[in-house]
């Protein structure tokens, strides 16, 4: 009894180390293949991504300096040199993060001209500071627009060979996870087949948690940025759960630089607007589109100037944004065609509601942009675009709502063409006002 005591219990100790080996050997690689991942999450996030991100930032810096530049040796204000520096400055805050990062042949050559673009723009801020307009348009002619123009064209390789190597690393990370899955799977069933009932939790642990992250990676390299990962716990799995979440936001931003936003309301453009009219009709979804137009306001802007016009458009599409937000579907979409001119798509039972909803917010809005003598006077008198005095009303805005079910085949042309109408009679009508259109032609 004792000899088959001693004889079971070998076999016991024989078997339970057979399973510890084997299940450490799976968890100990599942673990070292997951830290080796985590890492090179990390380095996506903090370098690839940032890179990416600071590229991105230099480059609408530079377009916002070729606009400021313009509009000062036009306009001759003296005033816009102060945003002139303040952009100055952010430019030279992207070149020390820039200069901070890990260098390549890419990122030096882009640094020596950059440095060459701040050594000429010395010379512009000079002529600029005493006021000599001959010498400035001549330096932004010569010099400034030239080399504006080669780092922008440096700055898009650069982001388009960052973009691929991105998807490069997100490849192999995907590749290396699905490995890292079959070999933990091996050992672990390898375990199992030894009689290893004791690691059936840690199997089905480490399986889960390795297939969730597979199928994350797959997500996430075929464009699905809002993969959200939810693991339990607080280690390894979590951490990189985090960081995959993390990687999925800053993806979705780097999506979001394709769309062509509007500098200053930073709303999607025209193409945005195109896509999501065409998708719609495309997949015969019945939607409803709002043509928002400020009225009198470029007398606003020729009597209280360019800065607080471009506060209006700005405030204007802030106002629009969270009304939709607010009253809409979150796949409504907001956008700014350009000038004081907006466009929002959404569902027919949503149109007439966000166009009031618009109306009221604009009209209590509207006097806290003139000065008290106007508010109370609800008008101004200035000269009209043919030099003629008149009196201008306080700002109002019209909105057309046009039904996609109006039309046995809706068309962008259509559409745009109707919007025109309507907004030609609702400018003739006094106040923000509103019309609809949704029986069939």
């Amino acid at each position: 009894m004792r000899k088959l005591f001693s004889t079971v219990t070998k076999k016991v100790v024989i078997g339970y180390l057979v399973i510890v080996f084997f299940t450490l050997g799976a968890v100990g690689y599942a673990l070292y293949q997951l830290h080796q991942q985590t890492r090179h999450t990390e380095h996506l996030v903090q370098i690839e991504f940032s890179t990416f991100e600071l590229l991105r930032d230099l480059q609408q810096n530079l377009l916002a300096l070729e606009n400021i530049e313009k509009q000062l040796l036009i306009l001759r204000d003296v005033e816009l040199i102060d945003l002139r520096r303040n952009r100055n400055d952010e430019l030279v805050r992207h070149v020390l993060t820039l200069q901070g990062l890990p260098s390549n042949e890419q990122s030096q050559t882009l640094l020596q001209i950059l440095d060459a673009y701040r050594q000429a723009d010395k010379h512009l801020a000079a002529a600029l500071q005493h006021e000599d307009w001959v010498v400035a348009t001549a330096l932004s002619g010569s010099t400034m627009v030239p080399l504006r123009t080669q780092i922008v064209e440096l700055l898009v390789a650069y982001r388009e060979r960052q973009q691929q190597q991105i998807n490069t690393d997100l490849t192999r990370l995907s590749q290396k996870t699905s490995a890292a899955f079959r070999a933990t799977v091996l050992l672990t069933l390898f375990g199992i087949c030894l009689s290893a009932p004791v690691t059936i939790t840690v199997i089905i642990s480490i399986h889960r948690s390795v297939k969730a992250l597979k199928r994350a990676t797959q997500s996430i390299s075929a464009g699905r940025f809002d993969h959200r990962l939810e693991l339990p716990g607080d280690d390894e799995f979590s951490e990189l759960a985090h960081d995959f979440y993390q990687m999925g936001e800053k993806l979705r931003e780097l999506e979001q630089l394709h769309l062509d936003a509007n500098p200053l309301t930073l709303l999607p453009g025209n193409r945005a607007i195109d896509r999501a009219i065409d998708t719609r009709i495309n997949q015969k979804i019945d939607f409803c589109h709002l043509y928002i137009d400020l009225d009198n306001f470029k007398s606003y802007g020729d009597r209280y100037g360019y800065k607080a016009g471009s506060d209006v458009i700005s405030q204007v599409g802030n106002l629009i944004q969270a009304v939709v937000n607010e009253c809409g579907h979150p796949d409504d979409l907001v956008g700014h065609i350009g000038g004081d001119d907006y466009v929002v798509v959404t569902s027919p039972d949503k149109g007439e509601v966000l166009a009031q909803t618009i109306i009221s917010r604009f009209d209590e809005m509207v006097p806290t942009l003139y000065s008290p003598e106007d508010r109370q006077a609800q008008s101004f008198v200035g000269k009209d675009r043919y030099g003629v005095e008149r009196t201008f009303p306080l700002l109002s805005i019209s909105i057309a709502v046009i039904h996609s079910t109006r039309y046995k085949y809706p068309s962008r042309l259509a559409i745009s063409q109707d919007c025109a109408r309507l907004k030609e009679y609702l400018k003739l009508q006094d106040g923000s006002t509103y019309m609809v259109e949704e029986h069939r032609e």
